[in-house]
């Protein structure tokens, strides 16, 4: 019979041990280091009934709101109930309490499901909540930007999102269509770092026909603030009459297209650099891989 397990056959000494180990104070590893069991099966079963110290039990920002859950279950609420009164989502509830018994029901059907749909809104409500906190940590995380951060980041947007010359139809011009009035902000602002003037830009609006044209036509002018006569003449879409359009409502503005005179040499550079931002990301890649 070999040592270990020689020590292992003593089952209720070695136990005697590791308890009066774990009253001490001492962590699971701890114990098997002092012992020297290095079975975790065997390890468990000489600590089983023994809590383990508070020290070793990590800290959860949910015990708080899981205690409140179970108390409030245990005084006889329901999930929708506890969902409206707490915030927290129906599985997470029934996490927290399926050991608890259940509450005998007291209301109807239809108001249980009254209940639940206020319940839901207050879990909506609270995600929307946290959304928006993280977009705004998110926003104030970026800070100021400095003039060759915007350059790269307007080289990748319009490599992105703007028209390009092809192999087959050589079009060397900067042209830039977009709905998103950021992307439109932040590309108005490249050109301008880049030294491109007002008087060089024109811009066209393309919207559904049946959408609110000429507040769409205001709020792009407002916006870019351009000159009427930069606008060109508004280019309509036509559907069929069945078409199920998602794009509706009063924030649907169409989109709008920013197009740079005379831009073969600015277009060239912009190829260029996009090559060379390509190119110093392969390189920074490789270096991080080694």
């Amino acid at each position: 019979m070999t040592e270990t397990t020689s020590k292992y056959a003593d089952f209720e000494g070695l136990r005697t041990q590791a308890v009066a180990l774990r009253r001490e104070g001492l962590s699971v590893r701890q114990i098997r280091d002092r012992l020297k069991v290095f079975n975790n099966d065997m390890l468990h079963r000489l600590l089983q009934g023994e809590p383990a110290p508070e020290w070793t039990k990590r800290p959860n920002a949910k015990d708080d709101l899981r205690e409140k859950v179970r108390e409030l279950r245990l005084q006889g609420m329901t999930y929708d109930q506890i969902q409206v009164e707490l915030g927290c989502s129906k599985s997470s509830i029934s996490l927290w309490v399926r050991n608890l018994p259940k509450p005998e029901r007291k209301r109807s059907r239809e108001e249980s499901s009254a209940i639940g749909r206020r319940g839901w809104e207050a879990t909506l409500q609270r995600r929307d909540a946290e959304r928006q906190a993280q977009k705004q940590k998110a926003a104030a995380e970026v800070g100021a930007m400095t003039d060759r951060e915007l350059f790269l980041l307007g080289v990748g947007l319009y490599w992105a999102e703007g028209t390009k010359s092809k192999p087959y139809r050589t079009q060397e011009r900067v042209t830039f269509v977009n709905s998103d009035p950021g992307m439109i902000e932040v590309f108005l602002a490249w050109l301008h770092l880049l030294g491109v003037d007002d008087e060089h830009l024109r811009f066209h609006v393309l919207i559904h026909e049946t959408a609110d044209v000429a507040a769409a036509e205001q709020f792009w002018a407002e916006l870019t603030g351009a000159e009427p006569s930069a606008f060109g003449k508004t280019s309509l879409k036509k559907h069929a009459p069945k078409t199920n359009r998602k794009n509706v409502g009063d924030n649907y503005r169409g989109c709008l297209a920013v197009r740079v005179l005379k831009s073969a040499e600015l277009y060239r550079r912009i190829e260029g650099s996009w090559c060379g931002i390509v190119g110093a990301a392969k390189r920074a890649d490789q270096e991080n891989r080694t």
